[in-house]
């Protein structure tokens, strides 16, 4: 009971705490212009262009660009929950620490999925609203689900890209990488069914690709996608089981070469 209560308190307060001392973007006015108005002004932009050029419809655009929003906070944010540590200096107290490695990173990716979804949530609410196209109500408990899911699997992917920042120097430079290919591949803002086969199948390996999906069929008044839910579900996993395992490669490889130089 009191290792789990531990390990309660190490995921939440834990999390909260390097969510404050990490995120870079915690200050009002960078937290709405860079995660606020910057994804919804995305929306606008993709909307607009889609018109223009007579591709795919408004709903289209306004649904997958608000599913890939969440990825401005948990995509760097996962990245800065790890590589920050290092950045300031404070890695090393992190990695002497006795506790369990996988609430002690799991907390650190948890104020991003809170994050990712009030961000996904806003912007989908407020586009709509300027847009004039109304979500049905009986999907906004659905759509919440799946933009939940979606902020959790973009968390930890964000989280995996964070621990190359175990071992290399500039990890924002893939985290820069990351942001552009899920604006591509998910089908957030470029219908998948134009891309080429093997872009498609990337696709399919990354998180918010099928809870764009599964939003889009919510606003259509289709129902939820159990398929697609579960889908989102077992990318989210796979990135989850990557980051712990990247985490823990790292780490013992940098007590191997620390001894060493000891040695």
């Amino acid at each position: 009971m009191f290792r789990f209560l531990g390990s309660a308190r190490l995921l939440l307060i834990g999390g909260a705490l390097s969510y404050r001392a990490l995120f870079n973007w915690t200050t009002p006015p960078m937290f709405i212009g860079t995660l606020l108005v910057g994804p919804l002004l995305q929306v606008f932009f993709f909307v607009y262009l889609g018109r223009e050029l007579g591709v795919a419809d408004d709903r289209f655009h306004l649904v997958g660009n608000a599913v890939l929003a969440a990825s401005a906070s948990c995509v760097y944010g996962g990245t800065m929950a790890v590589a920050n540590e290092r950045r300031y200096g404070t890695l090393g107290a992190v990695l002497l620490s006795p506790r369990h490695r996988v609430p002690l990173w799991a907390g650190r990716a948890l104020p991003y999925v809170l994050n990712g979804l009030l961000i996904s949530a806003f912007v989908l609410a407020a586009a709509a609203t300027v847009l004039d196209l109304p979500v049905p109500p009986g999907a906004v408990p659905g759509l919440g689900l799946v933009l939940l899911l979606g902020a959790v699997a973009c968390s930890a992917f964000g989280l995996a890209l964070g621990a190359l920042g175990l071992r290399f120097r500039d990890v924002f430079l893939v985290s820069n990488v990351a942001s552009s290919t899920l604006l591509l591949l998910t089908g957030a803002a470029v219908p998948r069914e134009t891309l080429p086969e093997w872009m498609r199948t990337a696709g399919e390996l990354l998180p918010l690709t099928h809870a764009a999906d599964a939003a889009r069929r919510l606003t259509a008044g289709d129902g939820l996608d159990a398929g697609l839910l579960a889908a989102e579900l077992l990318v989210g996993a796979g990135y989850a089981v990557l980051a712990v395992t990247l985490l823990a490669l790292f780490e013992r490889g940098s007590r191997r070469r620390a001894t060493l130089d000891v040695m």
